[in-house]
């Protein structure tokens, strides 16, 4: 998995019901990408 949500994100709230796998969560200050559910929106969108 090569994504990752940087310390810029201003947990706007968007990418998580936006993830068909529910692989993005709330983590202790940020936004975090579950790896093992990531698969990059592959089927889903165009891109991640």
């Amino acid at each position: 998995m090569s994504l990752k949500i940087n310390a810029l994100c201003v947990n706007c709230d968007v990418c998580e019901p936006a993830c068909p796998n529910q692989a993005i969560f709330m983590g202790e200050t940020i936004y975090v990408i579950d790896p093992a559910r990531c698969t990059e929106c592959v089927g889903h969108f165009d891109e991640p």
